[in-house]
């Protein structure tokens, strides 16, 4: 496999309060991680700007005015109780954006097989009408969008294994049967949406997992719902909210998966893009707070895209 890692650059412009989770600090984990031996056959690319324009795609006008009346000259503006703007925040979107766009570009065109961008702020609980929850403008959305748009996607697929369910993204695509969108998600949790009958017209999957439980449960819901419908979806293409805040050390969720559980699953949903769309996989960074965890959850993610063979690095205690 070639995989190609998008990284953003200027990802420390988007500043958060002193203490806050969503911190530059996470993009760092990543690099450092992934600056080990073993990720040698990366290939590796720059984050480009991407047009934020393109947000109206898949949002209201009303949410990048919000976010540009939010943003100050300098310091840092608040859009709801954990959600900041500060001056450079739109530059760290549209890069966050022009690496998702860069990563598709790259799998459609067969120049590798599958892509990971390591861009914030994340994106899936922007809804629609409003940004929240961390996330300023729904990157992976957008992405989806331009893949029907530029390349002719016809059915284009969403995994979202990040531990709070993406309410935004499932807002975005909960009527158009042309995307499918399914998430395994701590419940009760944030955003307090994701429950197992709210399935769309028939294209929304998602999959409750109660807290303290582990990668045996999440295995069986996939198995169990997620696996099965998208392969019946029959994708042309595989996206993926990858967040890593399921991982056992996270401090705000209490699930207890391990960096063999985020291989597992990378190596069943690239058996799907396998069988179905000739392997094109664009995985993006969504949560994932604890920066060991952060960092084992996207190298086994990452060696399992590279290799199709879980990251032979041991788990880390």
């Amino acid at each position: 496999m070639t995989t190609l890692l998008v990284s953003q650059t200027n990802g420390d412009k988007h500043q958060t309060p002193q203490g806050h989770a969503e911190r530059p600090q996470r993009l760092e984990a990543i690099a450092n991680a992934l600056a080990q031996p073993r990720f040698s056959a990366l290939s590796r690319e720059a984050a480009p700007s991407g047009d934020l324009a393109l947000a109206e795609l898949v949002h209201s006008a009303a949410v990048l005015n919000a976010i540009r009346e939010t943003r100050p000259a300098e310091g840092i503006g608040q859009i709801d109780a954990d959600t900041f703007v500060s001056s450079k925040s739109l530059d760290a979107s549209a890069t966050a954006l022009g690496g998702g766009l860069r990563a598709l570009e790259a799998v459609i065109m067969g120049e590798v097989h599958n892509a990971f961008v390591a861009a914030r702020p994340p994106g899936h609980h922007a809804e629609k009408n409003r940004s929240m929850g961390f996330c300023l403008v729904n990157t992976i959305a957008i992405v989806a969008r331009q893949a029907q748009r530029l390349y002719g996607a016809e059915r284009v697929a969403i995994i979202d294994f990040d531990v709070h369910h993406g309410n935004g993204t499932q807002d975005i695509f909960e009527a158009d049967p042309s995307v499918f969108y399914a998430s395994s998600h701590q419940m009760p949790l944030y955003p307090h949406t994701g429950s197992p009958d709210e399935t769309g017209v028939g294209n929304i999957v998602n999959a409750a997992l109660k807290p303290g439980t582990g990668g045996d449960e999440m295995r069986e819901a996939y198995r169990q719902l997620i696996l099965p419908a998208l392969d019946n979806f029959a994708p042309d293409l595989i996206l993926i909210s990858a967040g890593f805040d399921a991982e056992k050390r996270d401090p705000l969720a209490q699930l207890e998966w391990t960096g063999n559980d985020f291989a597992w699953l990378t190596g069943k949903l690239m058996d799907i893009a396998d069988k179905r769309c000739s392997n094109r996989i664009v995985s993006m960074l969504e949560g994932g707070y604890d920066l060991g965890g952060l960092a084992s959850g996207v190298g086994a993610h990452i060696g399992m895209l590279m290799n199709g063979q879980a990251d032979s690095a041991p788990e880390e205690t």
